[in-house]
C-alpha cells in the first residue's frame, strides 16, 4: 500500500530542490546586508558610507569595503565604523589607512610620482591607437589610388587582357 502523499513525486522533488537552492539564496543574502551600524549624527552616517565606498579590499579584486565580504574588509569597515564613531575625520582615517595598507586601498590614487604612469596610460592608449588608425586609413588611401599609366603601357594592358 502506497503511504498518502499530499503531493505527487514530481512536484515534492520539485519544491526539494527549490528549497535546497533558495535556503543558502537566502543565508548569503541575510550575511550580505550585514549588521546594522548606528551614529550620533547625520554627518557621520554619510562619512561611513562614502569611506567605505571609497576604501579598497585589499586582499579583493576591485572590490571596495562596501562590496566585499572578505574578513579583511569587515575588519576595515569596523575600524572606519570605530574612528567615524569618535569623531575623526575622513581625511585623518584615509591617512590611517594608507599608513597600514598603503596607497593601494584608495579606489582613486593621488597623483604622485609613482602614479602618474596609472593616470597617463589612459590617454597614452588613447593617442597610439588613434596613430594605429591614421596609419591604417592612410595606407587605405594608398592603395586605393591607381596608378596611372602611359599611353604605351596601357596598349600593353589592353593587349594582355585580349590574350594577344
Amino acid at each position: 500500500m502506497r503511504p498518502v502523499t499530499l503531493l505527487p513525486r514530481k512536484a515534492a522533488g520539485w519544491l526539494a530542490a527549490l528549497t535546497a537552492w533558495l535556503l543558502p539564496a537566502g543565508l548569503a543574502l541575510a550575511i550580505a546586508i550585514g549588521e546594522p551600524v548606528a551614529f550620533e549624527t547625520e554627518a557621520q552616517q554619510r562619512q561611513y558610507q562614502t569611506l567605505i565606498r571609497e576604501l579598497r579590499c585589499t586582499v579583493c579584486q576591485s572590490e571596495t569595503i562596501h562590496e566585499s565580504n572578505a574578513a579583511l574588509a569587515a575588519d576595515m569597515r569596523r575600524r572606519v565604523y570605530e574612528m567615524t564613531r569618535d569623531g575623526q575625520q575622513a581625511g585623518a582615517i584615509v591617512d590611517f589607512m594608507v599608513q597600514r595598507y598603503g596607497d593601494y586601498v584608495r579606489y582613486r590614487p593621488p597623483l604622485q610620482a609613482n602614479t602618474a604612469v596609472l593616470w597617463a596610460s589612459p590617454f597614452l592608449l588613447l593617442l597610439i591607437g588613434a596613430g594605429v588608425w591614421w596609419q591604417i586609413i592612410r595606407g587605405r588611401k594608398r592603395m586605393t589610388q591607381r596608378p596611372s599609366f602611359t599611353d604605351q603601357e596601357r596598349l600593353a594592358l589592353d593587349r594582355l587582357r585580349r590574350g594577344e
